[in-house]
């Protein structure tokens, strides 16, 4: 039970930190801004559903797409955890990840397919940490990983629902900072994916 636990708050926390609602909140405002609020709950709504079917996808077929394209384990987590370590450090540096770099985009309602589900909520370094997450383990876990996702598109949503309200309370300033400390953690989880996928590689699990 308490290793079920463990592993539900890891999850959580990892999600937490790499769809980073309090940041992308922002993103949202500036991509829906001018819109009227029927829009933008539509455009909401839409982009945190296709990116939870994206993630359990990936989430329920990610053991078919290893034996597909012959990748192993160790590989993945090693290379998994460079991308998601690159993607916590840019946050770090005040950079906006390549993957969420927004140009020009018009006011209608496929703004939430490209880009609000795909790549800012259910970009790569989503799809590689929930595939990470049901690597080596049990039925149950997998259906936990996937529920607790679900929380957080149901999170997600609520705070782009509020989103106007609590930039104007917490102000952008508070939300760099918060932005920065996910970052710090996605960069731990990244590096906590290589030092795993290095051990499974050589045989050093203890």
């Amino acid at each position: 039970m308490d290793n079920l636990l463990t592993f539900s708050i890891t999850v959580f926390t990892g999600f937490f930190a790499i769809t980073n609602p309090i940041s992308n909140m922002t993103i949202f405002l500036s991509l829906t801004q001018g819109a009227d609020e029927r829009t933008k709950r539509d455009i909401n709504k839409r982009a945190n559903i296709i990116a939870f079917i994206i993630v359990v996808v990936f989430v329920l077929l990610g053991k078919y797409i290893f034996e597909l394209f012959n990748i192993s384990i160790p590989a993945f987590k090693i290379t998994g955890g460079i991308l998601i370590f690159y993607i916590g450090f840019e946050m770090l540096q005040s950079k906006k990840s390549n993957v969420k770099n927004i140009k020009d985009v018009h006011i209608d309602e496929n703004i939430a397919v490209s880009p609000l589900a795909i790549p800012i909520l259910a970009g790569p370094g989503t799809i590689v940490t929930a595939m990470n997450f049901v690597a080596n383990v049990t039925p149950f876990q997998v259906f936990l990983v996937i529920a607790i996702f679900g929380s957080m598109s149901l999170l997600t949503y609520i705070t782009f629902r509020l989103s106007r309200y609590i930039v104007k309370v917490v102000g952008f300033n508070v939300i760099s900072v918060i932005g920065k400390i996910m970052g710090l953690i996605i960069a731990i989880i990244g590096t906590g994916m290589i030092i795993e996928g290095i051990k499974l590689a050589f045989n050093l699990m203890s």
